[in-house]
């Protein structure tokens, strides 16, 4: 009987190997609350090392809009609906931030962490699954849009342009919000083969987004058609919430927006958790 190579044993369990992973059915969710709160984890340390630039970064656009249009267009326009421009402005100025932080986190960040550095695949040879990875990568990302969504209402409130401690009643709205954008840019990050792709969901869903969501000017200035068709905007159902909270109002339709959030958090999070397991597991 002649003695078989070892090296061939060694390449066929390796092929063997590779074909185990990559065919291993994982499950889409989560296996438990710990693994994914461990993925937050690692990126709240890793951003600390770096936290006030960071943060600098996520709040200099919004309070630009904040300020600049605030009081230089404010001055033109005067009232709007009740109350002067920067204190409206100021509360859609918190909902887009909450967007642009999230959006911003969910793609740019986590495809650097997910194509180019590789972290999630060495996550993924711990006992985590791809669910606890998104999970955690969605998690940190909401929490980095409630960090920026709560700074700018903090200093909305200390120059008496919202309503507090009042206004704090919008932090559940903001949670939510931040975690239904970061889901959909999630999405987005799923099939980008490179950064430069991020630049069409910028360009054709988000700029949009921003401008016909009653950020900048109340929805009944539009007409009906785009009207109705901001009813499908996530931005616009958390402006809708997040403003009166801010302005001290009472909120209309507050379970149908919360209902439209949850239903983009919960959808969005399904159609990326299928789109990243066909990419990263097939």
């Amino acid at each position: 009987m002649s003695e078989q190579d070892p090296r061939a044993d060694a390449t066929d369990a390796s092929a063997s190997g590779t074909a185990v992973r990559q065919t291993y059915p994982q499950p889409l969710l989560p296996r438990n609350l710990r693994n994914w709160m461990m993925v937050w984890y690692r990126n709240y340390m890793v951003w600390k090392k770096l936290a006030i630039p960071s943060m600098i970064g996520n709040l200099a656009d919004p309070m630009i809009y904040l300020f600049g249009l605030g009081l230089g267009l404010g001055l033109m326009v005067g009232q709007v609906n009740g109350v002067s421009y920067i204190a409206f402005l100021a509360a859609g100025t918190t909902a887009s931030s909450v967007m642009m932080s999230a959006s911003f986190e969910s793609m740019y960040s986590a495809f650097s962490r997910m194509h180019v550095q590789r972290t999630w695949e060495a996550i993924m040879h711990a006992p985590l699954t791809l669910g606890d990875v998104v999970l955690g990568e969605i998690a940190w990302a909401a929490s980095k849009a409630v960090l920026s969504g709560l700074a700018i209402m903090l200093v909305a409130g200390g120059l008496g342009y919202a309503q507090m401690p009042g206004a704090l009643l919008a932090l559940p709205v903001i949670v939510l919000a931040g975690i239904a954008f970061a889901a959909l840019a999630m999405i987005v990050t799923a099939l980008a083969p490179s950064y430069d792709f991020f630049m069409f969901y910028q360009t054709l869903v988000m700029t949009p987004m921003l401008l016909l969501s009653g950020v900048f000017f109340p929805l009944e200035q539009l007409p009906e058609g785009v009207q109705a068709a901001t009813k499908v905007l996530p931005l616009a159902h958390a402006v809708a919430l997040i403003r009166p909270l801010m302005l001290g109002r009472p909120v209309d339709g507050a379970g149908l927006h919360l209902a439209v959030l949850g239903a983009y958090a919960a959808g969005a999070l399904v159609v990326c958790l299928v789109l990243l397991r066909r990419r990263l597991l097939r």
